[in-house]
């Protein structure tokens, strides 16, 4: 049974940052491509980012410029460094690794 857990998320003010961990218990996770989603209350979930199994990564251009996805195999973690951070990015964090999903983190952006 494979695990995917999220953390790192908080409260933090407007341009601030933060740094999510996801975390695949998989002996296949370096194979594998990662997701990052997040939703907010009332809205669907939209994607954020993902990086492959080879270290290409791309963005949602509500984040790019912003966010920044990478990947320790060594480790199965991927992270998501958020900088600049809005009020529009308050939502649940998701990740995603195969056809599977974590149980999200809270992030909320407000002074």
């Amino acid at each position: 049974q494979v695990q995917v857990v999220e953390s790192g998320g908080d409260l933090v003010q407007p341009g601030g940052s933060l740094r999510l961990s996801c975390v695949a218990s998989s002996r296949i996770f370096s194979f594998s491509g990662v997701g990052w989603y997040r939703q907010a209350p009332g809205k669907q979930r939209d994607w954020v980012a993902s990086i492959t199994s080879g270290g290409m990564s791309s963005y949602a251009d509500s984040v790019k410029g912003r966010f920044t996805i990478s990947r320790d195999n060594a480790k199965k973690t991927v992270y998501l460094q958020m900088n600049s951070l809005k009020p529009e990015d308050t939502a649940t964090y998701y990740c995603q690794f195969l056809a599977y999903w974590g149980q999200g983190t809270q992030v909320t952006v407000s002074s």
